[in-house]
């Protein structure tokens, strides 16, 4: 909340946990004992925020917002009082919280959701001492789940709904590849079943609606989140997922409200859509956003393309913008190459071989989106073409930009090049077989 006389400012947050900026997407590496501290995963604190002159208000949960008058009521969760407060300026940055499927038996206390930093703490607690664990759903936090248990010595089986993993950032042949990296190391991966029921015993049984149960001591749902916007229902403009529609200045229907990170919308560049992304990276770029344009339009939102990235037993994972199956249910007429070669020359005493799919649109030329798959570190790489897709670059920009060329990097043309020359080999080919 921020309040104005003149050119003094009281900048007041309030949240109702004892925390703030907890980075959910590092949950995995402490579960699979990569970083020891669960409290690594803060990026900030209300002592720093003080220091910045915020009067911050942990423990104080926010009731009500009458926008129209202005004011919010709270209460003090450590003395239960109730008040009022005013704004002349709010900024609603209250996230996301874990969908809960319509699946009987999520009451139970073996069956765990996966956000908050409690959640996590629950979920490495529990993990301890339950050797095989079930992940509902094949999302980001389900397949890296599905990794850390299985690096950690756990009997793992992850569900998916779908016919492929990873289906909002990866096309089906990928999702194949990660899928077997997934066997490899025991992990079972069960295709198209819906769970439908979690039933209590020695051990859960998980049923799905096509008539299949699996065993496990311990059920871990991430099933997707959705956007923690009641309190503005009915006040501001939102999507049909009930996330709050920004302007290019973070601002609400409401003038003086302003929403940021995964409350809102994201402006979706590939396809020009305002559309509900939860991610991190957008997260700290709007609310830096808002911050700046509650003072007047100062600087616009440049949108996303939902670049992302993981690794996964030794291998990365990067991508970024539309998977082909996404481009195509957007009715863009688009297509795609798939490279697949070492990252540099063979005559090197190591290298690895590197797999990018490239997504483009045939009609205008337009890089749309990318999926990176190696051992070797290509996360930089998906930001390349996230860079390439914000500035609405074509295969013929990406085929011949300039990028470094040394031995121990890359080949004479880097292999961002040489997958969109291969694009444009590709429609030069389409072009003679119709003239033909």
């Amino acid at each position: 909340m921020a309040k104005y006389l003149s050119t003094l400012f009281i900048v007041q947050p309030y949240e109702r946990e004892d925390n703030i900026a907890f980075l959910s997407c590092g949950i995995a590496l402490y579960l699979g004992r990569i970083v020891n501290h669960l409290e690594d995963m803060f990026y900030a604190d209300p002592t720093t925020l003080e220091g910045y002159g915020a009067k911050v208000n942990m423990k104080h949960n926010v009731l009500k917002i009458d926008s129209k008058n202005k004011k919010i009521v709270v209460q003090n969760l450590k003395t239960e009082e109730i008040f009022e407060d005013t704004y002349d300026k709010l900024i609603m940055t209250t996230g996301s919280e874990v969908g809960i499927p319509p699946i009987g038996g999520m009451d139970n206390k073996r069956v765990l959701l996966c956000k908050s930093y409690e959640q996590a703490k629950k979920i490495y607690e529990s993990a301890l001492n339950y050797p095989s664990i079930a992940i509902v759903g094949a999302g980001y936090v389900g397949v890296e789940l599905a990794e850390s248990y299985a690096n950690t010595v756990h009997d793992v089986t992850l569900i998916q709904s779908r016919d492929q993993i990873l289906n909002n950032y990866v096309d089906k042949p990928l999702s194949d590849t990660i899928i077997n990296k997934l066997k490899e190391h025991n992990v079972k991966v069960q295709l198209g079943e819906r769970v439908s029921e979690i039933v209590d015993g020695d051990q859960l049984t998980i049923k799905t609606k096509a008539g299949h149960a699996y065993k496990a001591d311990l059920v871990i749902v991430c099933t997707g989140f959705f956007a923690n916007t009641d309190l503005l229902r009915g006040q501001v403009q939102m999507n049909g997922y009930g996330a709050i529609i920004i302007n290019d200045y973070m601002q609400t229907s409401d003038p003086d409200i302003y929403a940021a990170g995964d409350s809102c919308v994201v402006k979706f560049n590939p396809t020009g859509e305002m559309k509900y992304i939860p991610l991190a990276s957008s997260a700290v770029r709007q609310g830096t956003l808002a911050g700046i344009n509650v003072f007047g339009d100062i600087r616009r939102y440049m949108g996303t393309q939902a670049t992302t990235a993981m690794e996964i037993f030794g291998y990365t994972l990067a991508e970024t913008g539309l998977t082909l199956k996404k481009a195509l249910a957007s009715g863009i007429n688009a297509d795609r190459v798939i490279y697949s070669d070492n990252y540099r020359p063979d005559y090197m005493p190591t290298t690895d071989l590197l797999t990018i799919y490239l997504v483009y649109d045939k009609d205008t030329r337009k890089v749309l989106g990318a999926q990176l798959f190696s051992k070797h570190e290509i996360a930089q790489s998906a930001n390349a073409i996230s860079i390439c897709i914000q500035n609405e670059n074509t295969i013929d920009d990406l085929a011949f930009v300039d990028m470094l060329f040394q031995p121990n990097y890359d080949n004479p043309f880097n292999y961002l090049n040489l997958v969109a020359q291969q694009a444009i080999a590709k429609e030069a080919k389409e072009k003679e077989t119709k003239k033909a």
